[in-house]
């Protein structure tokens, strides 16, 4: 069982990652945490914008829209590589999911299909939405993979997971294709790769 990095721990474990951080306004303490609980952590979340452009992303995962409000993610990846940190605390991400698979993630091991929407998965996951239309063609610069795998990779370091704690949205909740033009599992091998 893992509580939540402090806001200053979250940044100061991406900073040592070797990140590039933009910090947005009051994300340390802009949160839906009045919604729920926060915590405990087990694992990090990454998903796609289904967006183009730095700063209306940044801003839409920040603020959300009416049917969502933000903050829509704990950091936006941008195609440059850059975390643009919008929010600390419980985020709309994860949304449902299936029990099995946080299971599966906890004990960290292999993920079972998705099969239910029957838990709440922004108590429990980091959740990184990452700049890319989600079409499939949309590339996905080298910059932005590594910065995925180095925020990932810097919360399983402060944390004590592998990368088996690192999933995709499409893995957490039916009918979810984010994030898309990549697999989840060469992601895994990139995370496991700065951790060693």
């Amino acid at each position: 069982m893992s509580a939540p990095l402090s806001a200053a721990r979250f940044l100061g474990a991406l900073r040592a990652e070797g990140l590039t951080v933009v910090e947005v306004g009051n994300w340390r303490t802009h949160n839906r945490n009045h919604k729920g609980p926060w915590g405990p952590v087990h694992g990090v979340m990454l998903h796609h914008t289904v967006t183009h452009g730095t700063a209306y992303t940044v801003g839409l995962c920040r603020d959300g829209h009416a049917a969502l409000p933000g903050p829509l993610c704990h950091g936006v990846i941008t195609k440059d590589g850059r975390v643009h940190l919008v929010g600390h605390g419980r985020a709309n991400h994860a949304g449902a999911g299936d029990s099995d698979v946080l299971a599966a993630v906890i004990a960290e091991k292999r993920l079972p299909p998705d099969l239910h929407a029957n838990t709440d998965g922004n108590r429990h996951f980091y959740g990184f939405e990452c700049e890319n239309l989600g079409d499939g063609e949309d590339p996905w610069p080298a910059s932005q993979l590594d910065a995925m795998a180095r925020a990932s990779a810097a919360l399983c370091r402060a944390h004590g997971w592998s990368a088996r704690s690192v999933i995709g949205h499409l893995e957490w909740r039916p009918g979810k294709i984010d994030p898309r033009g990549f697999t989840m599992a060469s992601m895994r091998d990139r995370v496991t790769e700065r951790l060693k």
